[in-house]
C-alpha cells in the first residue's frame, strides 16, 4: 500500500518512507491511499480472534508486501504483551481499558508497534535515526519506554515545563541512554511547533536522519485501529447492533484511528469527541468553523491541545465535508469541575475509578446517549491508569489509591531532563551536540 500527503494526493510513498520521514515535505500528513473494506466474513471472526491474531490481520492490509508474515507476527507479539479488556461500568456502558502496557497509557500500543517497525526498517542503516516527539503527557513516556535501548535510534522528547504530572515526567525523563528528555519553557503547542519545524527543515534533513513519533506518524495511527475492532468483538451479539464509542480527544490520533476502523467496515453507529476546555473540534462540529487557539491547562493534561494535528486527517477522510463529519461524530467540551464530579460520582455509584481523561470520555458518552434516547451500547476509552494522576484523583475521591509497581520504580529515579527555552536554534543545537 502507498501513502499520500493530505496536502498533495499525487505525492505517494511506501510505508517505510512514510514511517521514517514522519511527515511529508509539504507539511501535510500521510494517509493510506485506500481504506481497505473488510468482508462480513472477517467481522464474523473478530469475536473469536486473539488480540495478536486480530492485530496481525489488520496490520497486514497496511503493511502489504514490505514485511514478511513471520516478521509481522513476531512484531505484533513483541509489541503487545498486554491486553485491552472491556470492563462493565454500568448498564450497557463499558470502559475499554487501554492502560495495561508498561507506562499505563493507551499510547503504549502505538509507541511499541512503531518502535519495532522502525527497528525493522533501519536495521541496515549506517546513520543513527533521530526520533523527535512532542508530548503533553503520556506520549512522551510511552515513546521513551517503547524505544528505550532500541539500537540505531535516539529519541528526543519535548515536554512543557510544569505542565505534565510528576509521574509522567519521571517516566520519560529518568531513562537516559538513547532517550533525551527536553523540558521546554512553553506549552505543548510550542513543543509540537518545534518538532514540526525540524521535520520540515530541509537543511536539517541533509545532516541527520530524522522522524517523528507523535500521532502525526502513520505508524502510531495504524495500531490504534486494532483495539476498536477488539473492543467491538468483546460485546455480545445484541450489544454490537448499536454501539457508540466516546473518545477523550487531544491531538485526535485516537479518534482518527476509530474513524478509519469505521471506514474499514467496523459497525460503530456514532463517535463522541469528548474534549476538555480545549474544545476547538466540538466548536467546529457545532459551527462548521475551525478556530485553533492557544491551549489552556486542565486536569486532563494529555488533551490540552489548541491546534490538533490529526484534525487534518479527519477533514481529508471526509473530503472536508462538515455534513459528513457530523453524521459520524458528536462532540462537546467539559470543565475540570464536571470532570471531578464525574470521577467522584462514578466511583460512588459503580465502584469504577476513572482517570480525568476517561471521566471526560464518560461525560461525553452519557450526554450523547441521553440526547439520542435510543437503546445503545456505550464504550468510553479509559486511556490512562488513575494512579498516573494520583494527587488529583485522591483529592476528588477523598482516599488514597495504590500505585502500581511499575510507577513506584520510576519515581525513585533521578530526573535526567535537559532544560530548554522555546527556541528553534536551541533545539537544533541539542541535536548537533548529541551527534558529536
Amino acid at each position: 500500500m502507498k501513502f499520500y500527503s493530505t496536502k498533495d494526493k499525487s505525492l505517494r510513498v511506501s510505508l517505510k518512507e512514510a514511517v521514517l520521514t514522519g511527515m511529508p515535505s509539504d507539511h501535510g500528513l500521510y494517509m493510506p491511499e485506500t481504506t481497505p473494506t473488510l468482508s462480513p466474513e472477517f467481522l464474523k471472526r473478530v469475536p473469536d480472534l486473539s488480540y495478536h491474531d486480530l492485530s496481525f490481520e489488520l496490520a497486514r492490509v497496511f503493511v502489504d508486501e514490505e514485511i514478511s508474515d513471520k516478521k509481522l507476527k513476531d512484531l505484533v507479539r513483541d509489541a503487545f504483551p498486554f491486553d485491552a479488556p472491556l470492563v462493565p461500568v454500568s448498564d450497557h456502558i463499558y470502559a475499554l481499558e487501554l492502560f495495561h502496557g508498561p507506562t499505563l497509557a493507551f499510547k503504549d500500543f502505538g509507541a511499541r508497534f512503531m518502535s519495532r517497525l522502525m527497528a525493522l526498517f533501519t536495521q541496515n542503516f549506517s546513520k543513527e535515526l533521530k526520533i523527535l516527539v512532542a508530548t503533553s503527557g503520556d506520549t512522551g513516556s510511552a515513546v521513551a519506554s517503547g524505544f528505550y535501548n532500541v539500537p540505531g535510534i535516539h529519541v528526543y522528547v519535548l515536554y512543557p515545563a510544569g505542565k505534565v504530572s510528576k509521574i509522567q515526567e519521571k517516566q520519560m525523563a529518568t531513562l537516559g541512554k538513547n532517550i533525551t528528555a527536553l523540558k521546554v519553557y512553553g506549552v505543548f503547542d510550542d513543543c509540537q511547533a518545534l518538532v514540526k519545524k525540524a521535520l520540515a527543515d530541509e537543511s536539517l534533513r541533509k545532516s541527520y536522519l530524522i522522524s517523528s513519533a507523535n500521532s502525526i506518524n502513520i505508524a502510531r495511527l495504524i495500531p490504534q485501529i486494532f483495539y476498536y475492532f477488539y473492543a467491538w468483538g468483546q460485546l455480545d451479539e445484541k450489544e454490537r447492533q448499536h454501539c457508540v464509542v466516546s473518545v477523550p480527544s487531544g491531538n485526535f490520533g485516537n479518534l482518527t484511528a476509530g474513524l478509519l476502523a469505521k471506514r474499514m467496515g467496523l459497525p460503530i453507529s456514532r463517535f463522541v469527541d469528548a474534549a476538555n476546555m480545549n474544545d476547538v473540534v466540538p466548536e467546529y462540529l457545532n459551527t462548521a468553523c475551525f478556530n485553533p487557539r492557544p491551549s489552556v491547562q486542565t486536569i486532563s493534561s494529555a488533551m490540552d491541545v489548541g491546534n490538533p494535528s490529526n484534525f487534518d486527517r479527519i477533514l481529508d477522510l471526509y473530503g472536508h465535508s462538515h455534513q459528513a463529519i457530523t453524521r459520524d461524530i458528536w462532540g462537546k467540551g467539559y470543565t475540570d469541575e464536571q470532570t471531578k464530579y464525574k470521577i467522584r460520582e462514578t466511583m460512588e455509584k459503580t465502584g469504577y475509578l476513572c482517570d480525568p481523561h476517561g471521566a471526560v470520555g464518560l461525560l461525553g458518552l452519557e450526554e450523547y446517549l441521553a440526547i439520542e434516547k435510543k437503546p445503545a451500547t456505550g464504550i468510553f476509552l479509559e486511556t490512562a491508569h488513575p494512579a498516573k494522576f494520583k494527587p488529583i484523583v485522591e483529592e476528588v475521591i477523598g482516599k488514597e489509591i495504590p500505585i502500581p509497581v511499575r510507577l513506584t520504580e520510576c519515581l525513585e529515579k533521578p530526573l535526567l531532563s535537559v532544560p530548554m527555552e522555546n527556541d528553534y536554534k536551541a533545539f537544533v543545537e541539542v541535536l548537533r551536540i548529541n551527534n558529536e
